[in-house]
């Protein structure tokens, strides 16, 4: 995975961003109700960007809304987004419809992640999938991407896991290319360097059931494979970095067989 290299200045910043989703100036500068002249210039320190035009330029080229507080301050200006943390009153109205959402999911598994995919919220159904995971995985706070790829923690029951691995890294491949989060980087090295299982595989059990739409998670439990599709959901047009950064993931039964478990368990 290459990085991009980022002088100072709030052009060249642009200008990285810009490069990096391949977009020409010609093509911001349409999107943006702007110039071609105008971005060049911008860009090489020329011209000073007003606030707005650093905003909208952003939006364009759809920099995350961390990155794009980044940018305002590189430019002389305040953060225009918020950083509320999770647990202030001013978001009690997102955190309840969260915990609704969640509960309304159970049996099935269904999770809240930040930016790092620390989990900040969980229902019952992915507790039932992680009731034999190693306790040093389980501790706060919990990362869902250590928690699934860590040899002690769902790895080991995962049966199609070198495909579900390999989907997985490149999903935070393109999140570190999108955010340039240096704590998710941090947390891509440690789980892409966690080794694969030997048990892991189908070994002469015949190839694994395919979905025509997706690629399945197939985990063992209690005897059973169950299996999963995978959905993530973040927030639309949001107005504070904290909810930008969350993802609602939620796991549907792939098979009848998946789903009856489930309700056996809860029953």
């Amino acid at each position: 995975m290459t990085t991009v290299a980022i002088d100072t200045g709030v052009g060249p910043l642009l200008r990285s961003w810009r490069e990096q989703r391949r977009i020409s100036q010609l093509e911001l500068a349409l999107r943006a109700d702007s110039s071609a002249r105008h971005i060049s210039f911008i860009e090489t320190g020329r011209s000073r960007p007003s606030e707005e035009m650093v905003l909208r330029l952003a939006e364009h080229l759809e920099v995350p809304v961390r990155e794009r507080n980044a940018l305002l301050v590189v430019a002389g200006y305040a953060p225009h987004y918020a950083q509320t943390a999770l647990d202030d009153p001013a978001l009690d109205t997102l955190r309840e419809g969260m915990e609704r959402l969640l509960q309304a999911y159970d049996p099935y598994p269904a999770i809240v992640v930040d930016g790092t995919y620390n989990v900040v919220a969980a229902n019952r159904g992915m507790a039932l999938l992680t009731d034999r995971v190693a306790e040093h995985l389980l501790v706060p706070p919990l990362n869902a991407m250590r928690l699934t790829l860590h040899p002690d923690g769902l790895a080991p029951r995962i049966r199609n896991l070198r495909e579900w691995r390999a989907d997985l890294l490149a999903q935070m491949e393109r999140q570190i290319a999108l955010a340039r989060s240096a704590e998710l980087r941090e947390v891509y090295e440690e789980v892409a360097a966690y080794p694969v299982p030997e048990s892991t595989g189908r070994g002469g059990a015949g190839p694994a059931p395919s979905l025509p739409f997706a690629l399945p998670l197939l985990i063992e439990h209690d005897g059973a494979v169950l299996s999963f599709v995978c959905s993530i959901a973040t927030f639309n047009t949001p107005m504070d970095v904290t909810v930008a950064e969350l993802a609602i993931e939620t796991f549907l039964p792939a098979d009848r067989a998946t789903a009856d478990h489930l309700r056996s368990l809860t029953s």
